[in-house]
């Protein structure tokens, strides 16, 4: 499995950005899509973004297309979500995920995701 820990999680107002960043360790980074959960309280995780294993392919959300941005880094082992004009519905606890299987197509579903992160809180104040 991959070992993923996120962070940059805070308390921003609406409006504001955030930068969240996952480190990932263990098995080889570069093989795996990358997805970003959100879990608020009271609800499911929700699937946000996710990134191909090449970085060529991204797919978002309807509620975060064109304000959040998923990238990542193969040779420094990171994923990262750029969250712009953020919103109060945006406040959730933030996952980092690695896909279950290697050079898959991107992946969206939780049950496709096989390691996940511990989360990073997101608080977004109206």
């Amino acid at each position: 499995q991959v070992q993923l820990v996120e962070s940059g999680g805070g308390l921003v107002q609406a409006g504001g950005s955030l930068r969240l960043s996952c480190a990932a360790s263990g098995r080889t980074f570069s093989n795996y899509g990358m997805g970003w959960f959100r879990q608020a309280p009271g609800k499911e995780r929700e699937f946000v973004a996710a990134i191909s294993w090449s970085g060529d392919s991204t797919y978002y959300t309807a509620s975060v297309k064109g304000r959040f941005t998923i990238s990542r880094d193969n040779v420094k082992n990171m994923v990262y979500l750029q969250m712009n004009s953020l919103k109060p519905e945006d406040t959730a606890v933030y996952y980092c995920a690695a896909e279950r299987y290697t050079f898959r197509a991107i992946a969206r579903s939780v049950t496709d995701f096989a390691s996940w992160g511990q989360g990073t809180q997101v608080t977004i104040s109206a």
